[in-house]
């Protein structure tokens, strides 16, 4: 009877989590900003047809089954992905509201504590593009107040009951009470710094967790399709099949079921951004940036033209002599030049983080106990040792003292900084001490939340770190497995062209070898290696939330890590099976 109750239960539960996950897709529907009858018309009905179509051409198309199988899986991909897209698009809408909900709240707890009405608070927090949905549910606050006459009060409580997110819910809910209440919004978001870091925290330690998760689902998958790569290239000389549609078929699912895990990773990984470039002001480092990827691409268009005339000859190397992997290899190699600066920038961009809240505590403790401006203060602190930051300081020192206004002054600071965290707290701060408010209260809320903020990076660099060890591992045994089955291909090929001449016996009847096209194939995995060179520098450039140039290395050194293995292992599976 247990049993069966147990069952039961199970089974209501399932139905249950089923029902529930219908009718959020439903409401997402109603909460897009296309209409529905739109949506339908124009998204789902096409990928109604190109699934009917992907059904159809299996059954009409000539081609090996592992080459058809995958079309109409493609065809349910689209159908499904239109589907489920208008939730795929407010899930994505809560995950950054929860991304940027703590520098939201402190930005709006610095505001608070200044000598301005709380009604401008929302207004200027409107203002604020960088903080996305929370920023258009702020403007639709305001909008109630202004327009529609609704108290601050009745306007949070109104947006509560609509925001996708339940702890941006939750706050919204508590202001309102609050300010009902009579209480100071001041004290009410001094309090909640706490809580708001902590889910913070939560959250954050919850997506890294999650990418733990896709690092063991993707390396399972890349193994599973690994064998699906060896079979499709050795099976054919058994069962007779065209080898290069087989193999073509296998890269392709190979490819999207990378570019499924790249978004997947991009979806669940936290947007944590390390750099910050300004608008409008071009900085020493990102010239040198510019110039360094200007360099990299030039060099690698003279390689490109130097590997061709080699291919085709023209050298007096012989073409032969270098295995196909290596000439896709060689190209990328000026491509670590930029990469290496963009590391080496961004190294010291982590210094200057984690020197900033040292600084900013010692400037807001400062201002209080000497009562004086920020330009005094800084004639003292910028002769200690802040490290990467140290020489930052000193030029705002400078700027502060020829009489720059401290918007410019601070703006030049933060642009040279080029950190995303330094630029937005250091915002804060300026507007905080413009508006009267206390300079130590600033310096010590910031400090607390920034240090919070680096902890978590720090296990967020973990986290690349193992990831970057494993699509290393994995692309070095994948690649391995690969171009064994394509010399042992190669080898049998050679073989049975020996045995030809027996008039006795045609080993064409066990092997046919007479269907492949070795350097068709050799093309093929070719591209395979560095189409996953590619995506993988990509998805550990997702994971570290580093520059996009810092990926560049990454994907050559994977490049020529599997390019070497492949060469290798063509020649030592040669040597073995030779003797």
């Amino acid at each position: 009877m247990a049993t069966e109750s147990d069952a039961s239960s199970q089974d209501s539960s399932g139905s249950l989590d089923f029902s529930t996950t219908v009718a959020s897709i439903r409401d997402a529907y109603f909460q897009m900003e296309m209409s529905v009858s739109r949506y339908f018309l124009l998204i789902l009905a096409p990928s109604v047809i190109v699934f009917a179509l992907s059904l159809i051409a299996v059954f009409i198309l000539e081609l090996p089954i592992i080459a058809r199988l995958p079309m109409p899986l493609l065809g349910l991909l689209i159908f499904v992905t239109a589907v489920i897209y208008p939730k795929l698009q407010q899930d994505q809408r809560r995950k950054r509201m929860g991304e940027v909900f703590h520098l939201y709240v402190t930005h709006m707890t610095v505001l608070s504590t200044t000598n301005i009405d709380r009604v401008e608070v929302f207004r200027r927090i409107a203002n604020e593009e960088e903080y996305g949905p929370l920023s258009e549910e702020t403007r639709r606050i305001v909008q109630l107040v202004d327009t529609w006459n609704q108290s601050l009060d009745d306007a949070c409580r109104m947006r509560a009951k609509k925001v996708p997110s339940d702890s941006v819910s939750d706050f919204f809910d508590r202001l309102a009470y609050t300010i009902n209440a009579g209480e100071s919004l001041s004290n009410y978001l001094v309090s909640e710094q706490e809580a708001i870091i902590r889910h913070y925290s939560t959250i954050y330690e919850g997506q890294l967790e999650n990418l733990e998760v896709m690092k063991d689902l993707y390396m399972s998958m890349i193994l599973s399709v690994t064998f699906a790569l060896v079979f499709a290239t050795v099976l054919p000389i058994l069962s007779g099949t065209n080898p290069s549609a087989t193999v073509a078929a296998v890269v392709a699912m190979y490819t999207f079921i990378q570019l499924g895990f790249l978004y997947a990773i991009y979806t669940v990984a936290p947007s944590d951004p390390i750099w910050y470039f300004p608008h409008g002001y071009t900085t020493t480092v990102e010239r040198k940036l510019q110039i360094a990827t200007a360099a990299g691409f030039a060099l690698a268009i003279v390689a490109i033209v130097v590997t061709i005339a080699v291919m085709v000859g023209m050298t007096g190397i012989d073409p032969q002599s270098v295995p196909l992997p290596l000439y896709a290899a060689f190209p990328t190699t000026p491509l670590l030049i930029p990469g290496i600066v963009a590391r080496g920038e961004e190294a010291n961009v982590k210094d200057r983080d984690d020197e900033f809240v040292s600084f900013i505590r010692a400037l807001g403790s400062s201002e209080t106990a000497q009562q004086t401006t920020t330009t005094r203060v800084l004639a003292r602190l910028r002769n200690k040792d802040f490290g990467a930051l140290t020489q930052n300081i000193d030029d705002l020192y400078k700027r502060l003292n020829i009489r720059l206004s401290g918007t410019e002054a601070w703006r030049f600071f933060t642009a040279e900084a080029h950190s995303y965290l330094i630029q937005k707290f250091s915002e804060m701060y300026l507007i905080g001490r413009e508006m009267g408010g206390d300079p130590k209260h600033l310096g010590e809320l910031i400090s607390h939340n920034m240090s919070e903020v680096l902890q978590l990076r720090e296990r967020r660099d973990q986290a690349a770190t193992t990831l970057i060890g494993v699509v290393y591992g994995i692309s070095a045994a994948a690649t391995f497995a690969f171009f064994i089955g394509l010399g042992i291909v190669q080898v049998l090929s050679g073989m049975t062209m020996g045995l030809e001449t027996s008039a006795s016996f045609d080993p064409g009847t066990l092997i046919n070898t007479k269907v492949y096209d070795i350097g068709v194939i050799e093309y093929l995995l070719t591209l395979t290696v560095l189409v996953n060179a590619m995506l993988s520098s990509i998805i550990i450039r997702i994971v570290d939330g580093g520059h996009k140039v810092n990926s560049y290395m990454h994907f050559v050194v994977l490049t020529w890590i599997t390019a070497i293995i492949g060469s290798m292992t063509l020649e030592l599976v040669g040597m073995l099976l030779a003797v």
